[in-house]
């Protein structure tokens, strides 16, 4: 039901094997204006090969092709212009749709195949902050993508368990903490503490030093310092969880930094027996000037590790574990440079799968402007945000439709909805100004607005009480045909979205997939009792599916009643 790979297939058996189809395939178009047909390929390329004006070629082509789904082809100068037949492939369509239902758009791309998604990462002892928001949303809707093109989905969870903030924390809770306080509100109450140090070592930088000594006993395995560790890690890893269920957002590892300790002298005389570390002012490091980059460091002066020397052991375990086939990083913009150069450092180890390794960055949440500092406590709890946005929705259904039955459990979806939604729509490399008004309105290019368009479709089929087999006999009315056309594109968005890495390609999909189904509403009786009804319920019941499934990707659910 590929319209465009069939066009290019007519194409091909007309030009004497002149041209690939898969090269023809890649030049056809949309064009600009409907009144010029829903398919356009440009002839530019075949006018040196056939010595031949493309407008002549164009109009040759055009009297040449005849296929049951083109009504007609048109030369428009150097573009052949396919017209759809509407009767015929809008039957295609919604009966493929109500068919396949949620596995339509699916893909077997990926099968047999394996994506490992590093991504969320929070910090262990510090809370969930909405400059967590976008990895954790952005990694999530990509492993839901990946699983609907074909591949079997890997969700990691690198835990920020391991650093010198460690001894930063525990100096500060030998200093001023109380176990009980600790207990009763372990983020909350550690965060304090991490932030009092920070304001404490200004004026004391003697605690710097304590600070290390900490972090030097954590890592000799101090018996008192390990027992602090786990016990922060604990109680750090149950708060999370709260914010996972409530986003309904799973992990298949929770392997974090400390868990590539005993992984990483291995890499290192790896490094060495390679002939690949050098050093520069005392530390070890692999130089990079012939790719134009400075050196990636090692091992700092003192013997300490680095991120990087924990990232490629991560990457090489996570290779032998899993045998990806790719291997997605979604993390912030601002650490580009750092993948690149980890990247690079594991094809000079002589790995091979390093090339399908891809560093997934993304903007900011910004707050006024600016960054959000944890360090300096200007922070806004996702945990908060989640359930303002829950309480707002709840209010709102409650004065909207206050007969709804489960109408917590809707707002739940529509408040959840609205935050994922409001981080999807942008392309994950703009930064986004947070901002609870603007995220939480509850029309306009918003979750709520997608989610409310698919309870009204579902609304019309419960008033029809629509059978499951509906039968289906073609629609040829221009606001039909807008959406069959829309319903048509979905495998295409899916693959886009994959290729990209780019949840917002589906998110902006299913927003304009609404916005035509709500003119078609607008426009269309649809349970006028005549011969098209059960076409047209067929079609309410694709956008439903597609929709619902649309959502489903971006990790948003949609209910059936608003």
């Amino acid at each position: 039901m590929n319209y465009r790979q069939q066009f290019a297939e007519e194409i091909y058996t007309h030009l004497q094997g002149l041209s690939e189809v898969d090269e023809i395939h890649s030049l056809i178009e949309e064009p600009k204006y409907n009144t010029h047909g829903d398919l356009a390929f440009p002839c530019f390329t075949l006018a040196k090969k056939l010595k031949k004006a493309p407008q002549q070629i164009a109009k040759e082509l055009s009297t040449k092709i005849d296929a049951p789904f083109l009504e007609k082809t048109v030369a428009e100068g150097p573009y052949l212009n396919g017209f759809l037949n509407k009767q015929v492939v809008s039957k295609q369509v919604i009966r493929r749709i109500n068919t396949e239902k949620e596995d339509y758009g699916s893909s077997s791309a990926g099968a047999g195949k394996i994506v490992t998604l590093d991504f969320s990462s929070p910090n262990i002892a510090k809370p969930f902050s909405m400059g967590h928001l976008r990895s954790t949303v952005i990694g999530n809707a990509l492993a839901n993508i990946s699983e609907k093109y074909g591949y079997k989905a890997i969700r990691i969870n690198h835990l920020g368990d391991w650093g010198t903030q460690f001894g930063k924390l525990i100096t500060a809770y030998k200093k001023w903490g109380l176990e009980e306080k600790v207990r009763e509100n372990p983020i909350k109450e550690l965060f304090y503490l991490y932030v009092m140090f920070h304001e404490q070592a200004e004026k004391h930088p003697h605690l710097e030093d304590k600070a290390r000594f900490w972090f030097k006993q954590l890592e000799s395995g101090n018996e008192e310092a390990n027992q602090l560790w786990k016990w922060f890690r604990e109680e750090s890893l149950k708060e999370f969880a709260k914010i996972y269920e409530l986003l309904d957002i799973a992990f298949d590892s929770y392997d974090g930094e400390a868990f590539y300790n005993d992984k990483m002298d291995k890499v290192v005389q790896e490094l060495k027996n390679k002939d690949l570390l050098s050093l520069s002012d005392g530390a070890e490091v692999v130089e990079l000037a012939a790719e134009n980059m400075p050196p990636c460091l090692i091992k700092k002066k003192d013997g300490a590790t680095l991120y990087a020397t924990r990232d490629l052991a991560a990457a090489i375990y996570r290779s032998r574990a899993y045998h990806f086939e790719k291997s997605f990083y979604i993390v912030g913009q601002e650490q580009r440079l750092h993948f690149e150069q980890l990247f690079l450092v594991l094809q000079k180890m002589g790995y091979d799968w390093a090339a399908s390794l891809k560093h997934v960055p993304f903007g900011f949440i910004l707050k006024d402007g600016k960054k959000m500092s944890t360090r300096k406590g200007k922070v806004v709890l996702l945990e908060d945000v989640i359930k303002e946005a829950i309480d707002l929705a709840y209010k709102n259904i409650k004065t909207k439709n206050p007969e709804l039955e489960n109408k917590e459990e809707v707002a739940k979806m529509v408040g959840v909805g609205a935050i994922i939604f409001h981080d999807l729509k942008n392309e994950r490399q703009n930064n986004i100004e947070f901002n609870l008004v603007e995220m939480l309105k509850f029309e306009g290019s918003t979750g709520l607005y997608v989610q409310y368009t698919h309870a009204r479709s579902c609304s019309i089929l419960r008033k029809a009480s629509a059978e499951n087999n509906l039968s289906v006999s073609g629609l040829t009315d221009s606001y039909s045909w807008t959406v069959i056309k829309i319903l048509m594109d979905f495998p295409n968005v899916i693959e886009k979205s994959f290729q990209q890495a780019e949840p917002s390609v589906i998110a902006k999909y299913v927003l304009k997939l609404s916005q035509d189904f709500n003119k078609y509403y607008g426009q269309v009786k649809i349970l006028a009792d005549d011969a098209e009804q059960s076409s047209r319920l067929a079609l309410v019941k694709s956008v439903a599916i597609v929709l619902k499934e649309g959502l489903k990707l971006l990790g948003i659910k949609a209910p059936e009643k608003l």
